[in-house]
This record gives C-alpha cells, sequence and structure tokens, in this order.
C-alpha cells in the first residue's frame, strides 16, 4: 500500500474541487491510501475580500512572509508520504501567505524531505514567477518536483481582472452584470483535471515520476503566454520595490497602500495594453528566447 498526501488551501472552494478532481483516479485506486490535508490559519482572512483587507495583505504576500497556522495532525507528520500532490494559489504574483507559511514550517520539512511533489496551482493567469518561487521552497524542504500542472481563467486578461475582483470581494462566483463570462478556473476544466491525475497515477505506479512532465504537458497541463511571462517579471521587480516600501514604513502603512492601489489600477487600464502591443511588435525579434522560455517553464 502506497500513500499519497493531498495538500491545499482554498478559500472559495476552487482549489479544493480542483483537488478533489485530480485525486479521483488515486481514490478509486485499491492499492493507494489518500490522505488530505487543508493548510489552515490561526488567523484566517477574510472571504469575501473587502479592499482594505486585500491589500493590506499584499506586502506579506510578495514578500513571502508567513504567519502562525494551525498544526498538523500527527499521524500525517508520522506517516512516509510516497507522492505528495501539492495544490496551490498565487496572490500577487508570489505563492499565497498561506502556502508560503506552510512550505516555511518546520512541519513541511519533516512531511516533505526526500519526497515527489507535484504541484498544481489554480489562478487568474499569471503563476510563471510563483511557480518558480515555489520551485526554491521544495528544495529548501529536499523535496522533489516531479511534475506542474497550471489551471488558469482562460478569459483576456483585462477581463478576468473585472470578473476576479468581483467573485474576490462579493464570494459569489457569478456572471458579473449578468453578461461577463464566470470568473475563475472553468467549470469544464475543473471536471476535466482528472485527466492529469490519471496521467500522474500511471507513472506513480510504474515509478517513472521522473518521465511525467513531458506526459503532463502533451495533455495541456502548462500552457503558456509569452506575453503574460514578460508582464509577470516586469510586475515583480515593480511589486518588489512598493512591497520593500510599505513593510519597512508601518507607520505611514494605509497611506502607502492607497497610493499603490492608484498606481496598480493605472498600471492594469493604461500601462499593460501598451504592454501587450510592444509584444506583438517586438515577437518575431524576441522568437527564439520565447521558445526557449516557453520550454523551460513547461518542464519542472
Amino acid at each position: 500500500m502506497k500513500n499519497v498526501l493531498v495538500i491545499f488551501y482554498s478559500q472559495s472552494g476552487q482549489l479544493e474541487s480542483i483537488a478533489k478532481n485530480i485525486a479521483k483516479p488515486f481514490l478509486n485506486s485499491e492499492e493507494i491510501n489518500v490522505t488530505f490535508h487543508e493548510i489552515q490559519l490561526e488567523k484566517p482572512f477574510p472571504f469575501p475580500w473587502n479592499k482594505t483587507s486585500f491589500f493590506d495583505a499584499f506586502p506579506e504576500s510578495f514578500l513571502q512572509i508567513p504567519t502562525k497556522l494551525k498544526p498538523v495532525s500527527s499521524e500525517i507528520l508520522n506517516t512516509k508520504f510516497d507522492l505528495i500532490l501539492f495544490h496551490y494559489q498565487v496572490w500577487f504574483l508570489s505563492p499565497s501567505i498561506p502556502i508560503n507559511s506552510f512550505l516555511k514550517s518546520a512541519e513541511a520539512k519533516t512531511i516533505l524531505n526526500n519526497t515527489p511533489v507535484v504541484t498544481i496551482n489554480g489562478s487568474r493567469n499569471m503563476w510563471i514567477m510563483a511557480q518558480e518561487k515555489i520551485k526554491v521552497l521544495l528544495r529548501d524542504a529536499n523535496a522533489k518536483l516531479v511534475g506542474n500542472v497550471a489551471l488558469v481563467d482562460r478569459v483576456g486578461n483585462l477581463i478576468s481582472v473585472i470578473t476576479i475582483v468581483n467573485w474576490m470581494f462579493s464570494g459569489v462566483k457569478k456572471r458579473y452584470l449578468g453578461f461577463f463570462p464566470l470568473p475563475g478556473v472553468s467549470d469544464k476544466d475543473i471536471q476535466e483535471s482528472d485527466k492529469f491525475g490519471e496521467i500522474i497515477l500511471s507513472q506513480f505506479k510504474q515509478d517513472k515520476l521522473d518521465d511525467l512532465q513531458p506526459k503532463l504537458a502533451e495533455i495541456g497541463a502548462v500552457k503558456i503566454s509569452p506575453y503574460l511571462v514578460i508582464v509577470d517579471k516586469t510586475a515583480n521587480k515593480i511589486f518588489n520595490k512598493w512591497s520593500n516600501l510599505i513593510h519597512k514604513h508601518q507607520k505611514n502603512r494605509k497611506t502607502l497602500l492607497k497610493i499603490f492601489y492608484v498606481y496598480l489600477f493605472l498600471a492594469i487600464w493604461l500601462i499593460s495594453p501598451i504592454v501587450y502591443i510592444l509584444h506583438l511588435i517586438t515577437y518575431p525579434f524576441k522568437f527564439k528566447t520565447i521558445k526557449k522560455e516557453t520550454q523551460y517553464y513547461q518542464g519542472v
């Protein structure tokens, strides 16, 4: 009997649904014992969010400053797992505070030590640099990253900003104003995500996890947008300056966060369209670099 651990943190329930669907093939196997662990905070973040609490989470999210979690059960800590399916969200271009807090904990280092890990993220669209940060945290915990699945909102960048914000602030997954598309990862993509579980399970049973990622990529587990890679990298540099400024000046935190909100609004609606146009113009001259980056980010 092999042991598989499914780890997740979910506010809206979306990532929990993804976790359960990907785990279906494992749950249907009599040869595997599946354990679920939901990361829980001592002081939970609100859901739905309001604007103040949402932006107040920015500096610590981006700077990957951990917060206190509820303890992991002794049963999990005392079990040696053969595979971990690790589900996470992206907050402000970094792994969410609960996920970051878990990966930096002593408990995580015990659980992840010398263990194969498949990362699965459910995000709006920009996850590339957050995944690079996850890689560092997994290496620090002596875990072995063997696969990655990225499930994203398929609608355009600016449209998804509107729909996701409405979802986060209302707590209801609905069509904004009655005609915008539903926010988040589509129900179809969530329901069909068990196909990734089938591939992971097959490779796991054959002890061929080193060959897993190419097979996942073949069925669409990781789709790369060169434009969003550029935006992600550029925004990380900008967020680094803003987050450090706000975190170091706590007395002016509220004022600085209000200024950051205005800056972010302008960046999304004025600067990002310009970046997109420049990307289209320069694409032919960067084709080789883009191809190389795409191959890298589709791997582990």
